[in-house]
């Protein structure tokens, strides 16, 4: 995908460039910068950004990756925070903006960041993700590359407490648990550590819920049965099929007047994925895709789950992911960026492909 927020050591990764959170004066320093330096050769970059002098705070600066996996190091110095009224978010939002111009420019495909100023610059690892998430998708709106965020660990990583908050109420409020409801006659088990004297109270359970679960089941059954006197064949069931997730996803672009470029973009998709899904009806996507095409597409829940039954998929209260993306489809907030930093505090898989 474009844009993923990953738990990793960014000095094994074989990306384009990674980018270090530099001092002004481009020395070896502590940390993720320490780390880089060990990794890439101390000796050889610590020559290379003699060569470059300086860089200023939101700028950024170019050197190989000699011993790195990845080919190029993009040295930018965060801001030191002091209270935020000292035009640090700007500062650090033009780190990653000029990095990734840098990487651009360079014809760079892929970049990795950590976390720009949340270590000894003291900047709050919740505010300083906002401000990276924020840079990084205004970019990724109007650019391809693949940008991946890295933090060590989840220690490492902070959504903000009020978001987190909201969120885990509605966990709470929405999110059902799978529960156990033995079937005797069938299965003759019973739950973990339930005593023989209890079997009776769950087989009445079982058998108590039997009927409105045979009759919930009959109901779309009964609306569905065919005209007496008429026996639909397997041919008829076959022609009325509804659309494909392409078909419709396609539909959708095209009566909302938006632009492809755009839709995959927001959807968080590689461009090379939704030309596979233009050009397959029978295109077959992962839910997380079909999820990121419904945020894109800023859908209402009913038309998103369409979209989901569409791909044969389903917006489920016994999956932490479903409910995460409700309570944001709920709010009205269509940021894929944003939805992605929750999943991931949430130990979520990301949306797009």
């Amino acid at each position: 995908m474009p844009f993923e927020i990953i738990r990793n050591d960014i000095t094994k990764l074989g990306v384009g460039a990674i980018v270090n959170a530099a001092n002004n004066a481009l020395q070896q320093g502590g940390g993720v910068c320490g780390a880089i330096f060990a990794a890439a050769g101390a000796e050889k970059l610590q020559r290379a950004c003699d060569m470059i002098g300086r860089c200023e705070t939101g700028q950024a600066v170019i050197t190989k990756g000699y011993a790195l996996p990845a080919g190029f190091v993009i040295h930018t110095a965060g801001p030191i925070w002091r209270g935020g009224g000292c035009g640090e978010k700007e500062l650090l939002y033009a780190c990653y903006k000029n990095s990734l111009e840098l990487a651009k420019a360079n014809n760079l495909e892929s970049i990795a960041f950590p976390l720009i100023s949340s270590g000894i610059y003291g900047y709050p690892k919740d505010q300083a993700l906002q401000v990276a998430v924020s840079a990084i998708g205004d970019f990724l709106l109007q650019n391809d590359m693949h940008v991946s965020l890295v933090v060590f660990d989840k220690a490492a990583y902070s959504l903000g407490e009020k978001l987190h908050s909201a969120i885990k109420a509605y966990i709470d409020d929405n999110y059902a648990e799978t529960h156990y409801i033995p079937r005797r006659a069938a299965e003759g088990a019973m739950p973990p550590g339930a005593a023989d004297a209890d079997f009776g109270m769950y087989e009445k359970m079982a058998f108590d819920a039997m009927p409105l679960a045979v009759e919930s089941f009959r109901a779309p059954m009964k609306a569905q049965a065919a005209p007496m006197g008429h026996k639909r064949g397997l041919n008829d069931v076959i022609a009325r099929l509804d659309e494909t997730f392409s078909q419709r996803l396609l539909r959708l672009i095209d009566e909302k007047q938006r632009v492809d470029a755009d839709v995959y973009k927001r959807a968080n998709i590689d461009r090379r994925v939704f030309s596979k899904i233009r050009s397959n009806k029978d295109y077959r996507p992962s839910k997380n895709t079909a999820l990121a095409f419904a945020v894109a597409l800023e859908l209402s829940l009913d038309d998103t789950r369409d979209l989901l039954m569409a791909a044969g998929f389903a917006l489920s209260r016994s999956n932490k992911l479903d409910v995460i993306v409700e309570y944001f489809l709920s709010e009205k907030n269509y940021n894929i960026f944003e939805i992605n930093e929750a999943l991931f505090a949430f130990d979520q898989n990301l949306l797009g492909a």
